[in-house]
């Protein structure tokens, strides 16, 4: 789920400066995960802020055509926060800090700690309809690509076991692999891949608009 709220400015008749922030929430569970990758057991929730800008075409002349497909491209700043619940009493404990992948090991020089906040590129498009002078609906698709493949804590392969406990703790140990709590499964060899580091995470954003003309139709 997502809600958002933008703000736009015309430019001419076709072009428009717009900028806004979108609060959501991003999750994935490896139960509901292809075979293969469910015996790692990992699963993550994080609330998603993001602030983007940009500029926004509309195909037609909006003042002409009541129904009107648009794109845009601009940049976004966002935060997250990657969690998990564990323990007997469920209790949520986020990701980050932990360093489940050996972040700030001497072990691992070029795993440094993930920044919550970053920024990121994006584009799309959608279709707008002007029901009145002052009122429109439509529908709208956001990509976003980021510069971190840590949105759900997870990129590249497992630390050393004795490393990770030594440096980051047995909660960070438990929570780099948890396919012992399905079948009592031993942490997995330190060349075996945790994620798939050769690509950077991406969101999404779909869904219905409307929109409100702030000044008086002319």
């Amino acid at each position: 789920p997502a809600i958002g709220v933008n703000l736009k400015y015309r430019i001419t008749e076709k072009f428009f400066v717009r900028s806004g922030i979108m609060v959501g929430r991003i999750q994935g569970d490896d139960k509901k995960n292809r075979p293969d990758l469910r015996m790692r057991n990992l699963n993550f929730k994080s609330h998603l802020y993001d602030f983007h800008a940009g500029l926004e075409y509309r195909l037609l002349d909006g003042e002409v055509f009541p129904v009107t497909p648009y794109v845009f491209a601009g940049a976004a700043v966002f935060s997250f926060n990657p969690y998990t619940f564990y323990g007997p009493d469920n209790e949520r404990v986020y990701l980050q800090p932990l360093g489940t992948e050996g972040q700030g090991l001497p072990e691992y020089p070029d795993r440094k700690p993930y920044a919550l906040m970053q920024p990121a590129l994006l584009y799309g498009g959608g279709i707008r309809w002007q029901v009145s002078c002052n009122l429109n609906i439509g529908i709208e698709l956001r990509q976003t690509k980021t510069f971190t493949d840590y949105l759900d804590d997870v990129s590249t392969t497992y630390a050393n076991r004795d490393a990770l406990l030594r440096g980051n703790g047995p909660l960070a140990l438990e929570l780099a692999w948890r396919g012992d709590e399905l079948n009592g499964a031993p942490y997995p060899d330190v060349f075996l891949n945790r994620g798939n580091p050769k690509g950077k995470d991406w969101y999404y954003f779909f869904g219905l608009t409307a929109g409100l003309r702030l000044k008086d139709c002319e």
